[in-house]
């Protein structure tokens, strides 16, 4: 039996940061993955979306060639080299994670873990055959996968979800994408962009209820000018399925149809058949796995890290999560901290959030001043023909410190990282607007909003009564 000092099962954002950040450390690791490393965001989210996005903001600008002086021909696109495109960014970085694994003697085992006692992992391969392994660490890093509602008959082909819309065939006419959180969104500017007729279905009364209202709703007006319709307070109650056609039916009776439906309506955890019940693994009400804050579960040698812990399901949280576990596996002590997590939506435009928005700070006590700037009075923006949006900076008004940021606009989810650094070390508004910022950037967005926090933006025109 092959005994290691760590095994870490998955091999996801979370699942290889911690593999390495452990063998940084001296010790010896295996990752145990039953299909390719990378996890959802490598393989079937994160990374193939922002590739096909990427190709229909090429297309986007394209369209508006005009406008800048260029003038083209008629523009054609073509959906299978677009999807080949997004497969080759995907096997480059597939291999790239393989190979640090390598670098740094990590074992890679292709197969399916589970639990046979506190140490002992037995994994299934692929021809059948079995396996076991000792460890005298475990890191659970099994992920997420899209939640299957069985009223909505997901069948892969008419009813489908994010997994096998990153790889249709051909584009439908029509889709009905089923919740509008950050995916639906992400896949109706895709899709909407390459003429698909979208209608977005929402069972809360926003879209992109997580986010600001105010930019919840101003990302509803972005969407209609597209020709995107919205229902919200929107609840199905049937799907109904005919040749070449889908039906979702409303609680209002109104019937809504398309060629495809795409249902987008939240993941289901991965700890089904890890035998996490037979080693006493600790459990929430969701099937979620239980740990503290250093990343551990009540068996003090495996920790769980990424979404199977049910916390904040997002790529760079699972790499942190691995990051404290592998520490404190190692001897150096770390915990997380949930207070300071960037958000990024890829629509267009971007959406970012950190923090705390005004009226979360408020209901945490705090007596805040807002910073606002709109980037349609901000030199490169307008420069670039991407002024829609604004930023809104939240401090808090007895320190000054910030507390909270929510941008729309461009490059907002590059921009999200300067404040991000700032709330996770205490900096004022004024220490932000103190900081000199290259001019013509769309940085000069974040420097404006933190003077705005007092009243004193340059580029915003002075009040009536001021």
């Amino acid at each position: 039996m092959a005994k290691y000092d760590v095994a870490v099962v998955g091999g996801g954002p979370g699942g290889y940061t911690a593999a390495i950040r452990a063998a940084q450390a001296g010790a010896g690791v295996c990752v145990v993955e039953m299909d390719r490393v990378g996890g959802t965001c490598l393989n079937r989210g994160c990374i193939p979306t922002k590739a096909l996005l990427s190709c229909t903001g090429v297309l986007a600008n394209i369209k508006r060639a005009e406008e800048f002086g260029i003038r083209v021909g008629e523009v054609k696109t073509d959906w299978a080299k677009m999807l080949k495109r997004k497969n080759q960014v995907v096997e480059k970085l597939v291999s790239g994670v393989e190979f640090l694994l390598k670098s740094y003697a990590i074992d890679l085992i292709n197969g399916k873990a589970s639990l046979i006692d506190k140490n002992t992992i037995a994994i299934e391969t692929s021809n059948g055959g079995d396996n076991e392994l000792y460890a005298s660490h475990i890191i659970l890093a099994t992920g997420s996968r899209p939640a299957y509602i069985p009223a909505f008959d997901i069948d892969g082909k008419q009813v489908i979800t994010s997994n096998e819309a990153l790889d249709l065939a051909e584009l439908p006419e029509s889709l009905i994408i089923i919740g509008g959180g950050v995916i639906g969104c992400e896949f109706a500017c895709i899709f909407a962009e390459l003429g698909v007729k979208i209608t977005i279905i929402e069972a809360l009364d926003r879209i992109l209820n997580t986010e600001d209202r105010q930019i919840s709703q101003r990302m509803r007006g972005v969407f209609r000018k597209r020709g995107i319709t919205i229902h919200t307070n929107a609840r199905i109650t049937k799907i109904k399925k005919s040749a070449g056609e889908v039906t979702a039916v409303l609680e209002s009776g109104e019937e809504v149809s398309a060629q495809q439906a795409m249902v987008s309506i939240g993941r289901a955890l991965n700890t089904q058949g890890l035998g996490l019940e037979k080693v006493g693994v600790e459990q929430g009400a969701r099937g979620e796995i239980v740990v503290n804050e250093r990343m551990q579960t009540n068996i003090n040698n495996i920790y769980a890290i990424g979404d199977v812990v049910g916390k904040i399901m997002l790529a760079h949280v699972a790499a942190r999560q691995g990051i404290v576990a592998a520490g404190n596996i190692m001897g150096k002590p770390d915990v997380m901290d949930y207070s300071v997590v960037p958000g990024a939506i890829f629509t267009h435009p971007e959406i970012a959030s950190v923090g705390l928005t005004a009226d979360k700070a408020k209901e945490g006590g705090y007596e805040v001043n807002i910073g606002n700037f709109s980037f349609m009075a901000l030199g490169k923006a307008l420069a670039m023909g991407e002024a829609e949006g604004t930023i809104r900076l939240v401090a808090d008004a007895a320190s000054d410190k910030l507390l909270g940021a929510q941008i729309m606009g461009p490059h907002a989810t590059d921009l999200i990282a300067e404040v991000a650094l700032a709330i996770n070390n205490g900096i004022t508004a004024r220490d932000v607007a103190h900081t000199i910022h290259a001019h013509p950037t769309l940085a000069e967005a974040v420097f404006e909003a933190a003077e705005d926090v007092h009243g004193q933006a340059i580029h915003v025109a002075r009040k009536k009564g001021h």
